[in-house]
């Protein structure tokens, strides 16, 4: 237990994450009541400095949360002019027309950001409301009360706490961080967050429902010949380099200055342990389409992260007594439309509605089931509804025939808001989805060539990731035995290659294989945490201020 002796303070709702769910919730929460003392905790060095995202913005919740948005500075200008859709082979691609495809796909509106960017203009905009933002405090742990039954709330949170030994000791200049109280606490973490899997656990939040699913996405920016840029172009593939070998796909988004984000998403229910994500990222960059488009120009960033995927089917129950989850941490992506951060923000805005209305009827420590009916009926779960067979559809049938189904699914829930294939149904989590390595064949991969495709350390150092190496390492093994005497025999140790950061190796000696864990390198991914076939790695938050720092992810 917990013994170490730390200041308070107290707050009507205490906020862990600077994202745009979390934003949005500290935005609106002052807009429905100017005098609620609101705190926003963020782990990373600076406002938007963990932010990774596509982004194409449907500004559906800022035109909620803001309504003025465009007349306020809002780093949000290039408007979406030209979209398309191609299916690639090795050498060659087919474009698929878009009149086909239902008008949710359709892009039109839509404005290509770096989400980066658009949350440190949020920032600005809670700060002038009275909002207090710390970057840098990392919520490394819940603080729990009882509420007037007897069950265990979320009271509040402790951020700040730096200066422990590698080995978890207190250190010389040890600071014990403090505890921040809150009549609510809101977990907007992202994916995968490490208060937000107590929670869930603790409550068995998932209970009735399929398990999350995700995917990892990569991605680049690079500054490319001018004569090539089309600002506000937005490309989208599936197909080559992944075949049958995994699910995933593409995007490459033309921004302004010259710039053009490209990414790549792997679904992590792949079952060859071979695959190495990264390097099919990689791989996708050779092919003739993209690599004339990136010939001349050069990588100026780099950056990757988890995206839950799971969607309608595999949202948790969002509120338990004193807490409730936000945006990624709920797990609000819409697969097909490769877009979450209008459902961030609205989700934002439901539970800071919910929190402001049970604040003012002097309630407390409760569970907010406004906010809970909202997501259920509102306009999240029409948005999500509408696409919630597409995941199963391609987990189950393969990338083409989710193409022609999912397509006919999405028309039939757009225009009829009926399935003709009612709720499918996700399988196993993407851990037990992972196949023993004797079943499948090792995948040769081409070497990076240093001008197109890099290999993983170099490009980590475009992430700008940096961690306190004094600091006890924040990837726990539940058994430090398992990657050498299970993983390596059964999958030849995954953690090898799923990791798009090269944190986990396995080392030859005099002993043997050796696993070792270069903490250092981690860019806050949490792919560890969710693919490691033995469920062995537990990822846990660093210290405040370190990881990745992103400039215009």
């Amino acid at each position: 237990m917990d013994q170490i002796e730390r200041e308070s303070m107290e707050y009507d709702v205490v906020i862990v994450g600077a994202g745009p769910a979390g934003l949005s919730a500290a935005i609106r929460l002052k807009q429905r009541d100017a005098d609620l003392n609101i705190v926003v905790l963020e782990k990373g060095s600076e406002v938007g400095a963990h932010i990774l995202s596509g982004a194409v913005l449907d500004p559906i919740g800022l035109d909620t949360l803001l309504p003025d948005w465009r007349n306020m500075g809002a780093p949000i200008k290039t408007e979406v002019k030209n979209d398309n859709f191609y299916v690639l082979g090795p050498a060659g691609s087919l474009r698929i027309p878009n009149f086909p495809m239902p008008k949710l796909m359709s892009n039109h509106g839509n404005y290509i950001v770096s989400m980066a960017n658009v949350c440190r203009w949020m920032a600005e905009q809670a700060e002038a409301l009275g909002v207090e933002i710390f970057p840098g405090m990392a919520a490394s742990q819940l603080v729990w009360a009882k509420d007037e039954t007897g069950q265990d709330r979320v009271a509040g949170v402790i951020a700040g706490e730096f200066g422990k030994n590698p080995d978890g000791s207190i250190g010389d200049g040890y600071e014990p961080g403090m505890e921040l109280l809150g009549k609510y606490v809101f977990l907007s973490e992202g994916v995968r967050g490490s208060l937000a899997k107590e929670v869930m656990a603790k409550y068995d939040l998932s209970a009735g429902h399929c398990p999350q699913k995700f995917g990892l996405g990569m991605k680049e920016i690079w500054e490319i010949d001018p004569a090539k840029h089309r600002e506000g172009t937005v490309t989208h593939t599936m197909g080559w380099p992944l075949g049958s070998n995994a699910g995933g796909g593409s995007f490459v988004y033309h921004l302004e200055n010259n710039q053009v984000y490209v990414g790549f998403v792997v679904h992590l229910n792949y079952e060859n342990p071979h695959l190495f994500p990264y390097m099919e990222f990689q791989r996708f960059k050779h092919h003739p389409m993209i690599a004339e488009l990136l010939e001349g120009g050069k990588r100026v960033a780099y950056g990757a992260r988890a995206i839950s995927e799971g969607g309608w089917q595999s949202v948790p129950k969002v509120v338990a007594p004193g807490v409730a989850l936000l945006g990624c941490s709920a797990g609000l992506v819409n697969v097909p439309r490769i877009k979450g951060n209008h459902n961030a923000m609205l989700s934002g805005i439901a539970a800071a509605n919910a929190a402001a209305d049970a604040i003012a009827a002097g309630r407390m420590g409760d569970e907010l089931a406004a906010y809970e009916a909202d997501l259920r009926s509102g306009p999240i779960a029409s948005d999500l509804k509408k696409v919630r067979n597409v995941k199963p559809m391609w987990s189950k049938w393969g990338m083409l025939p989710s193409l022609v189904f999912g397509g006919l699914d999405m028309w039939t829930n757009s225009l009829f808001g009926i399935s003709l294939f009612g709720t499918l149904k996700h399988g196993k989590n993407d851990a037990d989805a992972t196949g023993k390595a004797k079943d499948f064949a090792p995948i040769d991969y081409p070497k990076p060539d240093g001008k197109l495709s890099f290999d993983r350390l170099t490009n980590v150092a475009f992430s700008f990731t940096n961690h306190e190496e004094s600091q006890p390492c924040h990837l726990h093994l539940k058994d430090a035995s398992v990657p050498v005497n299970v993983n390596l025999p059964l999958y030849d140790e995954p953690a090898q290659r799923y990791c798009p950061a090269g944190v986990y190796e396995v080392l030859q000696g005099e002993n043997g294989p050796k696993f070792q864990i270069n903490f250092q390198n981690c860019v806050h991914c949490k792919t560890c945490d969710i693919k490691d076939p033995s469920q062995n790695i537990n990822w846990t938050t660093p210290q405040g201020g370190d990881g990745p720092n992103y400039p215009n992810m």
